[in-house]
């Protein structure tokens, strides 16, 4: 299995955290050395252990904001 090479460029924020310490984040990452994309998904305390996710580019970011911002939560 081939290993998956990430840097956090930027903690943007934590969602939730569940009780066994586990936080959805919204991060800016680069995946195997790419362009950095915002990310969101589980994250374990220290960050070596991930989730499934989401990961966007800037244009999707900004597709999604627009999108919750129509809504009427």
């Amino acid at each position: 299995m081939t290993e998956i090479k990430y840097e956090i460029i930027r903690n943007l924020g934590v969602i939730s955290k569940s009780a066994s310490g586990w936080a959805k984040e919204l991060n800016l990452i680069s995946w195997n050395d790419r362009e950095p994309k915002y990310d969101l998904r589980d994250w374990s305390a220290d960050h070596t252990k991930m989730g499934k996710g989401v990961t966007l580019t800037q244009e999707e970011a900004l597709a999604l904001r627009e999108l919750l911002s129509s809504l009427s939560l």
